[in-house]
């Protein structure tokens, strides 16, 4: 019965979290406020702060799950992709912690474990199926085989959907972070009130650099007209820049499921917590007989359970790194 400590700081989130048997026992996140000053992550002051939370909420983790640091058969970290200043946080806690204890080391790719969270809750999706994978920093469509035998097939060509939904955001005058906040607005808006296009890209890839570069151009061209003009259609901008977004994510899973003839579709990053990506899902299921599956939003976010989920399929392999692991800020599958 392995008890696994897993720990996450790959941007602007610390958390912990403890895995017993491979069920998540508790899962404690501790947020950065300082970044809203500057409307986005500042990579200094996020490891700072990572240095600052991770004791009191790695103690705080092992509390809520009932346990003593000695109970700890494993320890797990985030190795990347993610900030360096941030992962160094948590490799050379994971390193400190493990050698202290003399127990063994696990590292974890932070987007195989946005995948594999669908493996925390009882609705386990079988194999192989299809995550489309998005977040602030990807946007990844993956064809997953089993738990380690995971296949890149489509990705963005230069910016991330959450990158989009957050540049809109500061576009608009929306304070950080932006891409909550176009969701909330959205959900009060006209989703075809504006017309934005859709990136012609060939397979299952996407891009979305264009697409910022169009509500940009639009948003500076109607406040020429009408100075008012976001404050008094930021319910309508809103819905329709996400309406967009969403399009162009289901239209290219409907490819790759078409292609592949897979119906078992999730989806798994940051940006699957948004309510419109959500509900569109739903509806595309319902149009195409896919089975759909939905991550908890709270583990949709970057979080320490996806990372000891991870881990423990990693320890019923035997698949341990020694002291000399280093973080990996562009570490790929």
């Amino acid at each position: 019965m392995p008890i696994i400590l897993a720990i996450e700081s790959s941007c602007d989130d610390t958390s912990a979290a403890i895995c017993i048997d491979g069920k998540i026992c508790s899962n404690i996140i501790a947020g950065q406020a300082v970044h809203r000053n500057y409307g986005g992550v500042v990579p200094e002051l996020a490891s700072r702060a990572h240095q600052q939370h991770i004791i009191p909420t790695v103690q705080q983790a092992i509390n809520n799950a009932k346990i003593r640091k000695n109970d700890v058969n494993a320890i797990a970290f985030t190795c990347g992709p993610g900030l360096l200043g941030s992962l160094l946080v948590g490799v050379c806690f994971a390193k400190s912690f493990a050698l202290a204890r003399k127990i063994p080391l696990i590292e974890v790719n932070h987007m195989q474990a946005h995948i594999l969270a669908h493996f925390i809750d009882d609705q386990k999706p079988e194999f192989p199926f299809i995550c489309l994978t998005v977040s602030g920093g990807h946007t990844q469509i993956v064809l997953v085989r089993s738990y380690f035998d995971l296949e890149i097939v489509g990705q963005t060509m230069d910016d991330a959907a959450g990158e989009a939904f957050d540049k809109t955001a500061k576009i608009l005058g929306l304070p950080y972070p932006g891409g909550p906040l176009i969701d909330r607005y959205a959900q009060q808006g006209n989703p075809r009130a504006f017309q934005f296009p859709e990136p012609q890209i060939p397979h299952f890839d996407f891009s979305f650099s264009g697409l910022k570069t169009a509500i940009l151009y639009f948003v500076r061209d109607q406040m020429k007209q009408d100075p008012n003009f976001v404050a008094n259609h930021l319910a309508d901008i809103c819905a329709s820049v996400q309406k967009r977004i969403t399009s162009i994510l289901i239209n290219k899973l409907k490819l790759a499921a078409k292609h592949y003839g897979i119906n078992r579709i999730a989806i798994a990053g940051g940006v699957s917590a948004n309510s419109g990506l959500r509900s569109d899902l739903v509806e595309a299921a319902a149009v195409n007989g896919w089975t759909v599956f939905i991550p908890k939003f709270e583990y949709c976010t970057d979080n320490a359970a996806m990372i000891a989920i991870t881990a423990h399929y990693k320890f019923l392999n035997q698949d341990f790194v020694g002291q000399d692991v280093v973080p990996l800020p562009r570490m790929k599958w």
